[in-house]
């Protein structure tokens, strides 16, 4: 069973299931795990994965519009480098100072394999949260940022693990720009300038397409995705072999914790205008029959998948 299908179990018995984050009066609240094995290639830097760790829940927080207020995260390992644990509590400290909030501690734990788990709380505007069920056929469908920064990430690692720099060579290695890759930045802000405006909106751990799959299936509508529209990190040109791959890595790798929300067609000017970030239009929602479309064609529910490797 993946992880939708024990969602979709799941939601017998807890029929928010599947939101960026649970709702508890005007406080939304969400936890994460990653593990080294599946999510930090080798090369990542303890300051890297604290930063990682706490931003993927900090990015559920802004999915539901909500203000970010504070996180703490468990740190498990073979033994204790205190080194290495003051590299990820300074990570953690960071990207919750990135978005105005604050890292009020943790947990301590052994492991075989070095793991994490973060949990992030926030706060709801008078809008309300903004769950993934409420788009609507003639919305706008928009996303922030740029896409495949995490699968350049990774090509990169790959690359750092085969490079040999010599000592006159002053440009950042590939695993030194890998881990700046890495470090994205949760899209608090954005959400909260949204948070009046999106119909329904989540992150994209899964990846857009996936996104896209995951949204349609909550609203009960479909896609139709502009592929050129979407916004694609530079450094995925220096890691892909030609337009299609390129694609690829933007739409179907994941981890790249953007925002993918819609937003109704008149008001998209004037929100993108209010986001920090960037907004960009990407396609439109339609109807639930006529699918979940790129350019026309089917787009694939493919993405990562937790649980898997």
């Amino acid at each position: 069973m993946n992880e939708r299908d024990a969602l979709r179990a799941l939601a017998v018995d807890l029929p928010h299931a599947g939101d960026d984050a649970a709702v508890v009066d005007d406080t939304v609240i969400t936890t994460d795990m990653l593990h080294e094995r599946t999510d930090f290639p080798p090369g990542t830097s303890r300051y890297t994965a604290g930063w990682r760790a706490v931003g993927a829940s900090l990015s559920d927080v802004a999915a539901m519009g909500a203000a970010a207020t504070a996180a703490v995260a468990v740190y498990a390992d073979a033994d204790f480098d205190e080194a290495d644990l003051d590299r990820f509590v300074a990570g953690a400290v960071d990207v919750c100072d990135a978005v105005d909030a604050s890292y009020v501690g943790g947990d301590l734990d052994t492991h075989a394999e070095f793991t994490t788990a973060s949990t992030a709380i926030g706060t709801v505007t008078d809008a309300g949260p903004v769950t993934r069920s409420g788009a609507a056929p003639g919305d706008a469908l928009c996303v922030t940022g740029e896409w495949g920064r995490s699968a350049a990430a990774l090509r990169l690692f790959e690359r750092g693990a085969d490079s040999h720099p010599t000592a006159a060579d002053a440009s950042p290695s590939p695993v030194e720009r890998a881990n700046e890759l890495f470090r994205f930045t949760p899209r608090v802000a954005d959400g909260l300038a949204l948070a009046s405006h999106a119909t329904a909106m989540m992150d994209s751990s899964d990846g857009l397409a996936r996104s896209l799959h995951q949204l349609g299936e909550a609203s009960g509508v479909g896609f139709a995705l502009d592929r050129d529209a979407v916004p694609v990190h530079p450094a995925v040109d220096e890691v892909s072999d030609g337009p299609t791959e390129r694609f690829e890595l933007a739409a179907h790798f994941g981890e790249d914790f953007e925002l993918v929300c819609t937003v109704p067609e008149p008001e998209v000017d004037r929100v993108a205008s209010r986001c920090p970030g960037t907004l960009v239009r990407v396609g439109s929602v339609v109807a639930a029959e006529d699918g979940i479309t790129a350019d026309g064609e089917p787009l694939p529910d493919r993405g990562y998948t937790h649980g898997t490797e």
